[in-house]
């Protein structure tokens, strides 16, 4: 292994060391502060602020220390509010990436996140959406997008691992259905694969990791469906829709 390979695994301990000491900071101490601010949507909107702010200090230290480095291409059209942002998910920093480049990022998150004290603060203060909201978690989403808020789903759910193919579950044509709201779609890509599931943080690649991310032209899903459909057969077209459509996009950049 070169030295450069070996700093990077350094590198990579220190920001997953800092990303943690950071949450329990704001947990801690600037979280609590904001209960001083009346009304619970202006307080989301401030730890929603601060998340996006944070988060764009996280990805500019990683690429000062040389763990990664970030290309965005057409970063213009995440210049508004209200977005429902579709990305695909290869690795464990992609909502990280998008956080860093939207303002008040709303996103689903597992609810072990709610009870993990590294990241139960800034989750439950954002005001995040639980996945273990059930039946309401459509409409959750849907009034997020409503409130102004630029929401981010991977419609996979989780990780796809290097060389598999993308299997997009239902939720995120729901709510582009259901809103209905027009989708932003944002691919992800990375010159080597790193952080992906199953592997450990110091499993480093041979080379530094470039990520670019492409946001294409939003996608209205009446283009992609038939106006008599009914919601749940228009959702499950949409979603076969939608996972071609990555699919397409994804191999035309690699």
């Amino acid at each position: 292994m070169n030295i450069e390979r070996v700093w990077r695994v350094i590198a990579t301990g220190i920001c997953f060391a800092v990303f943690g000491i950071g949450g329990i900071a704001i947990l801690c101490a600037l979280f609590p502060a904001l209960k001083l601010v009346p009304g619970p949507m202006r307080r989301q909107r401030y730890a929603k602020a601060v998340i996006h702010q944070g988060f764009r200090t996280f990805v500019a230290m990683m690429t000062r220390l040389g763990v990664i480095s970030v290309e965005v291409r057409g970063g213009e059209k995440l210049a508004r509010f209200g977005l429902f942002i579709l990305a695909n998910h290869p690795s464990l920093i992609d909502v990280v990436l998008l956080m860093s480049l939207v303002r008040r990022p709303d996103c689903v998150v597992k609810s072990a996140l709610w009870r993990n004290p590294f990241t139960c603060g800034p989750v439950r203060f954002a005001g995040f959406i639980n996945n273990a909201g059930g039946p309401a978690l459509i409409d959750d989403c849907i009034a997020s997008v409503a409130r102004s808020n630029n929401l981010i789903l991977f419609p996979e759910g989780t990780r796809t691992r290097p060389g598999e193919s993308l299997q997009f579950q239902r939720g995120a044509a729901n709510v582009a259905v259901r809103g209905p709201t027009a989708v932003t779609p944002v691919i992800i890509s990375a010159s080597e694969p790193t952080l992906t599931k199953g592997t450990p943080w110091y499993r480093v690649p041979q080379h530094r990791p470039h990520f670019t991310l492409t946001v294409l032209d939003d996608i209205d899903p009446a283009t992609a469906l038939d106006s008599s459909m009914d919601a749940g057969l228009a959702a499950r077209r949409f979603t076969d829709w939608l996972q071609h459509y990555f699919t397409r996009e994804i191999a035309c950049r690699t």
